[in-house]
């Protein structure tokens, strides 16, 4: 059961489809674009999403809106220094605002970022750098049903070969360990692992940075899987930050905050580099674009994220989702995550090509069938577009993210319900063609126009 009681509610707001159909063109058929008033259950995002607690409510009170120098930043400098372990910490008011000012102060220009898998921001701002991602990941994470517990792994021979030098290409300005590697399916990363990893970048002289927005999760998958079976996710989330040269966090996720991040790094030159840069961009060094309510709520966050009750009840429950789906026909991802369950769209969409977005058909019909709002996780997400054609990304995932302490298991059997009722009539869904996108990030703001089987099929 849950491992916490409901103070506050939220009324759910419940559409017809009719009403949904209006909303979604309005759209351009991008469920980012669609307001959150006409959505039933939200699980685009687990980010910025969660419930707060009673404590982290709380603390709200408690912050110290001082300029410079606040209490609430020493508390949460402290709090975020005792986890990682690393010597400056600078706050920043979400994740992808630390990977612009750490990229930009690392001087990205002509230089790889190598990495077990970039998500969408951090790719983009590793372009906007002048730089260029690269993700390999374990060849054992290319099996979908595979039961391989850690498939967060990085190709360690693909990155020997690059830092000695028998790969070519550019120069690896770092390699950043995504945890876990939502890209790729929530996967976990073996702390084993990232000790190799240490271990190959310091011989190399390469610094070594993690991406650390699910970091608990990610600890509590190693506990769960044999990795550490005498410590507890809080041990061992302070070992793998220990592996690093430095992190950047998102506090969005696992930390249950709607806002903030933080930067924290043990290279005394680079740190002054991103100082300027959140001075400049983001706020005063000791604020970083935050309120110190926010601060105060944060510090409070970092401690329950790593709570063995909640993380094992956070498991369970999308264990329980997963299973759910797979009763109802559903190809799911295994393992399980824990911040979300992936489908294999690909798989129920044989009959849409990846150039006409499997993923959005699906997420598109289950919003219209249910009021279920999902991502996808394909080629409009992860695929790269050129003026010719549409090149594919590795797979066509549709994600049902869950938010934190937010929605029960009758939420989810309800999802999972409408999810089946969805791929029951797969084969009679068409694809997309998108109309309108930016240069990056394309799957925010994008607009799209489904097509009719005849279109379909000339194309």
């Amino acid at each position: 059961m849950e491992p916490y009681r409901i103070k506050a509610v939220e009324a759910l707001p419940f559409t017809d489809r009719e009403h949904r159909e209006r909303s979604l063109r309005e759209a351009g058929y991008n469920l980012f674009r669609v307001s959150a008033e006409d959505v039933t259950i939200d699980l685009l995002t687990d980010s910025g999403t969660g419930s707060m607690s009673a404590g982290q409510w709380a603390a709200l009170m408690e912050g110290d809106e001082a300029y410079a120098g606040a209490k609430s930043y020493r508390a949460f400098e402290d709090r975020v220094r005792d986890l990682t372990g690393h010597r400056h910490i600078l706050p920043v008011h979400q994740g992808r605002a630390g990977e612009r000012v750490l990229f930009q102060a690392m001087e990205l220009r002509g230089k790889v970022s190598f990495s077990n898998g970039h998500y969408d921001t951090t790719a983009a701002n590793v372009v906007l750098a002048g730089g260029r991602p690269v993700d390999t990941r374990t060849t054992k994470a290319r099996d979908f049903h595979s039961p391989y517990p850690f498939k967060g792994n990085l190709d360690l021979d693909a990155l020997r070969a690059r830092l000695l030098g028998r790969s070519g290409g550019e120069e690896v300005a770092l390699v950043l360990l995504t945890l876990t590697d939502n890209g790729g399916g929530g996967h976990p990363v073996a702390l084993s692992h990232a000790r190799e990893i240490a271990d190959l970048c310091r011989s190399r002289g390469v610094p070594l940075f993690l991406d650390a927005a699910r970091y608990a999760e990610n600890a509590y998958l190693n506990l769960l899987r044999g990795e550490a079976p005498q410590s507890s996710p809080e041990e061992i989330a302070r070992e793998f930050f220990r592996t690093a040269d430095g992190a950047l966090c998102s506090l969005r996720k696992d930390t249950f905050g709607n806002m903030g991040g933080f930067l924290s790094i043990d290279d005394d030159a680079l740190a002054e580099r991103c100082q300027e840069l959140v001075v400049a961009t983001e706020g005063f060094a000791t604020y970083g674009g935050m309120a110190g309510r926010d601060l105060a709520s944060l510090t409070r966050g970092i401690i329950e994220a790593t709570e063995p009750r909640y993380l094992a009840h956070r498991y369970s429950a999308a264990e329980a989702f997963a299973r759910a789906l797979a009763d109802e026909g559903l190809p799911v991802m295994r393992p399980t995550a824990c911040h979300a369950v992936y489908i294999d769209a690909g798989a129920v969409m044989r009959h849409i090509p990846a150039r006409e977005f499997p993923a959005v058909a699906f997420a598109n019909e289950l919003f219209l069938a249910a009021g279920v709002r999902s991502a996808e996780m394909g080629s409009l997400e992860a695929g790269t577009y050129a003026s010719s054609g549409e090149p594919a990304a590795q797979r066509e995932l549709l994600r049902l993210a869950l938010p934190r302490r937010v929605y029960t298991q009758s939420h989810l059997a309800y999802v999972a319900e409408a999810v089946g009722r969805v791929a029951s009539h797969a084969e009679r869904l068409t694809g997309y063609e998108v109309l309108h996108q930016p240069r990056h990030l394309r799957h925010f703001t994008a607009t799209l126009r489904p097509l009719d089987a005849s279109e379909s099929k000339r194309r």
